[in-house]
């Protein structure tokens, strides 16, 4: 299974549009990127694996693999990524405004439950992020 993650780079905060195979999934928000700095930053543009992840204080979530330079990056909820994230990226239904979102746990269900189907298929997971470009806003 592809994602491909849309960003969107403010100086308040990343936002970001997912989808799988071009049909919407949610919203994403993140930190500002810094250079890729530890816990300050988003992380680089590229293509990562996903696997799942469980823990007792994120629940079900999901874990980006091989991030350069960095560990533990993982897709889980938050709605607000000043406050809540630390390089990981955050489904969210709704935007709110600058790395901001509204129910996250919500997005953050509808991405594990797809994911999980993908996973029963024996598909693998990738997500390509990439920056919001003129010819995709134009789709919307």
């Amino acid at each position: 299974m592809e994602l491909t993650l849309y960003r969107t780079y403010f100086e308040g905060g990343t936002n970001g549009t997912l989808f799988c195979s071009d049909k919407f999934l949610c919203h994403t928000i993140e930190l500002i990127w810094k250079q890729n700095k530890r816990n300050i930053s988003c992380i680089p543009e590229g293509r990562y694996e996903i696997v799942t992840r469980y823990s007792s204080y994120f629940k079900h979530h999901l874990w980006i693999k091989n991030v350069p330079q960095r560990s533990l990056i993982l897709l889980h909820p938050a709605n607000n990524a000043l406050k809540e994230l630390q390089g990981c990226i955050a489904p969210v239904t709704y935007l709110g405004g600058l790395g901001k979102g509204l129910q996250s746990r919500n997005a953050m269900q509808k991405l594990t439950s797809i994911v999980h189907q993908a996973i029963d298929q024996k598909e693998k997971i990738f997500i390509t992020i990439k920056s919001h470009h003129h010819e995709f806003s134009r789709k919307i």
